[in-house]
């Protein structure tokens, strides 16, 4: 069963990044491929990281990584060719070792897609670590609900 994303919670912290959708990035069918939102969540939690947190090669240099473990989406709507996508990104929940980012696509006022990302926090040799503590006394106060 899909976990039902909201739309983006009053008073988070959100970053939306606007994707103007190229031609490489649709099927026969004339639509964004499936597979291509997924890269779209990718841009938009990179921006996250660099306007509430640290920018994602400061967090690599300091030995941490963001491993995916999981990626759910809804699709609403079929996206195309030269629309504007803005994705709007913000942290549902953090603790020691994860978080998961939520997400939600929107096209004008039509809503693309919503999901979420679980990640695992990972050294440089994939090993599963806790999150520094500084990293997590930036993060806990940021995120919208409690971890699972």
């Amino acid at each position: 069963m899909a976990k039902q994303v909201p739309s983006r919670p009053a008073g988070a912290a959100i970053s939306t990044y606007r994707y103007r959708v190229p031609f490489f990035d649709t099927d026969a069918m004339g639509v964004v491929h499936h597979a291509n939102y997924i890269r779209y969540l990718e841009l938009a939690r990179v921006i996250w990281l660099d306007e509430y947190d640290l920018p994602y090669r400061q967090v690599a240099e300091q030995g941490t990584h963001y491993a995916t473990t999981r990626v759910e989406l809804d699709y609403h709507y079929s996206a195309r060719f030269d629309d504007r996508i803005d994705i709007a990104v913000w942290l549902d929940w953090v603790r020691g070792a994860s978080l998961c980012m939520a997400y939600e696509l929107l096209c004008g006022d039509t809503r693309v897609a919503s999901g979420y990302t679980v990640h695992a926090a990972v050294n440089s040799e994939g090993r599963v670590r806790r999150l520094p503590k500084e990293r997590l006394a930036n993060l806990r106060p940021l995120a919208v609900r409690a971890a699972p």
